[in-house]
């Protein structure tokens, strides 16, 4: 009997902001967030309309119908991103990300970059590339280590 592969620990955390990512509300990108300290996971979230608010699946996309490339003209757009909802969620409930490392499906752009270095994280590790890349430096300068690793798979393996 095989026994199956068990995940190392990235690869854990990425899978996991993966299906966290499949409540997004998002037309053009499922974004996925999680931050975990000491192998826990503190807070997760995804990017969609502020709550209560109609989204984006409801409402249409306002950047495709005004033709905004991804990366620009944030403030154009409903949703809050699921970084920003990473922290939100950490100050709803009390949880400093100090020392954390935040697994998120996509890189941040240069507003959550800098929200990220404010919160205190001391890693990031993402699998897909977001349409801008200033986080880099912006990383860099605040000594947050990026990891760029694999897409996880998307199958579950189980003993049943």
């Amino acid at each position: 009997m095989d026994m199956m592969q068990r995940p190392e620990l990235d690869e854990y955390f990425l899978k996991i902001a993966s299906v966290v990512a499949e409540r997004s509300t998002c037309r053009r990108h499922h974004v996925g967030a999680i931050a975990v300290r000491d192998k826990h996971i503190l807070t997760t979230g995804y990017n969609g309309a502020p709550a209560g608010a109609r989204d984006c699946l409801e409402l249409g996309c306002l950047r495709d119908e005004l033709g905004i490339p991804s990366g620009e003209r944030h403030e154009v757009c409903r949703a809050i991103h699921a970084e920003q909802n990473v922290i939100i969620q950490a100050g709803l409930h009390g949880v400093s990300l100090e020392g954390a490392t935040v697994y998120c499906t996509h890189s941040p752009c240069v507003l959550c970059a800098k929200m990220l270095v404010n919160a205190r994280i001391a890693r990031f590790v993402t699998f897909g590339r977001y349409n801008d890349d200033r986080f880099l430096e912006i990383f860099r300068e605040a000594g947050i280590k990026v990891d760029f690793r694999p897409r996880p798979s998307t199958q579950i393996s189980s003993l049943d």
